[in-house]
């Protein structure tokens, strides 16, 4: 049967009301509705085959590139941004029956993951607390915190957390690119008594020289330089590698232009001897990096030693074939395909700004706007 020719091509402007919960809230993002472009492409293939791809906008509408498509391209791209590609169900047949011990490995424990579920700045310590506790009670070992802010409420928060995790847990640090150079290893020299594995994001995500600095500086502490998750190709990975800039990198499913760039960088981070942390969370981010951790796993750096890949508990519910996590661990998906398709009632819902869900928030917004007028 022939694959067909994409002949329609149809994007949606999702937004999910993630900050009404506080959640993703950091030293950047102050009010972080979730938000992405949700690409379907549509082929003349006899048996209706489509392709589904999603990437953050951060809130912005999405532009979309026809002219590939106009010209009835295959769908393939140098520079896509959306990582769109049907898998047959051949690949994940021959992934059960295989018997070497990666397999084994993953069929059986997963690939180990963190939680960043409990580390937004908007909590309060009482919810700080009831999410550690509850994280603590699920097996979970790792646990990544927000940080950057204000460096007194740091220290109190990264005080809290470890007394509750204890010290054999891990500890990880994100900043969310909020420091300049000299402050990133000012402020980290007064958390390093937290012990944290690394500090992500510390300054500028353009500022390889500067990203290099702070690592050189913090190695003595003990603490890593994590980055990778804003990166959008294997060039400006590949000079943070050069540069010794970083000690875990951290690639990104929806902002590295497709599974082949995602590839390449895997391939560089075997070179260089650096652990891929994947970054994970928002709509459909977890969904889809676990293909390309338990390819890496396999296929490329056959180790396990200082990787895990991140989650966040929210927004699973909308995907056709989510992800599953047991014992703090992703287990390999069961469904052929990259898990990147959303439920219709998902779609509808959560469209901006005439989807259900927007609907009623923003008519709540705009009475709320009238009141105020009226009692001003």
């Amino acid at each position: 049967m022939a694959r067909g020719r994409i002949c329609r091509l149809s994007v949606h402007n999702l937004r999910f009301p993630t900050s009404l919960g506080s959640h993703g809230f950091d030293a950047k993002h102050t009010d972080p509705d979730c938000s992405a472009a949700y690409v379907v492409m549509e082929t003349d293939s006899e048996d209706g085959l489509k392709g589904y791809g999603i990437m953050l906008t951060l809130g912005k509408d999405p532009e979309v590139d026809w002219s590939r498509e106009r010209c009835s391209a295959s769908g393939r791209s140098s520079h896509c941004k959306c990582c769109v590609g049907p898998v047959g169900k051949a690949g994940r047949k021959a992934f059960m029956e295989a018997t070497c011990g990666h397999e084994k490995q993953m069929l059986r424990h997963g690939y180990p993951a963190y939680t960043t579920s409990c580390a937004s700045l908007g909590y309060s310590d009482s919810t700080l607390k009831e999410l550690l506790k509850a994280a603590l009670n699920d097996g979970w070992t790792r646990f990544k915190v927000k940080v950057g802010a204000d460096l007194q409420n740091d220290i109190r928060r990264c005080r809290l957390i470890r007394d509750m995790i204890g010290p054999d847990k891990t500890l990880m640090l994100d900043a969310n690119e909020r420091w300049d150079v000299p402050e990133a290893v000012e402020w980290m020299s007064k958390l390093a008594e937290f012990k944290p594995l690394w500090i992500e994001k510390p300054t500028s995500q353009n500022d390889i020289t500067g990203h290099a600095t702070i690592s050189e500086a913090l190695a003595p502490l003990g603490i890593g330089v994590a980055m990778g998750e804003q990166c959008h190709n294997r060039m400006m990975i590949k000079q943070l590698l050069h540069k010794k800039a970083l000690q875990f990198l951290q690639i990104d499913s929806c902002r590295l232009g497709s599974v082949n760039e995602n590839l390449s960088v895997l391939l560089m981070a075997k070179k260089f001897g650096i652990p891929v942390c994947p970054h994970a969370g928002g709509a459909g981010f977890c969904e889809l990096v676990q293909h390309l951790i338990i390819f890496d796993y396999i296929s490329i750096s056959a180790s396990l030693q200082n990787r895990m890949c991140e989650y966040v508990d929210y927004l699973h519910e909308h995907f056709k074939y989510p992800m599953v996590i047991k014992h703090a661990s992703y287990l390999p998906p069961k469904d052929a395909g990259y898990s990147t398709e959303m439920k219709e009632e998902s779609i509808k819902k959560y469209q901006y700004p005439d989807g259900e869900i927007w609907k009623k928030l923003l008519d709540a917004q705009d009475m709320c706007s009238d009141l105020t007028l009226f009692f001003s």
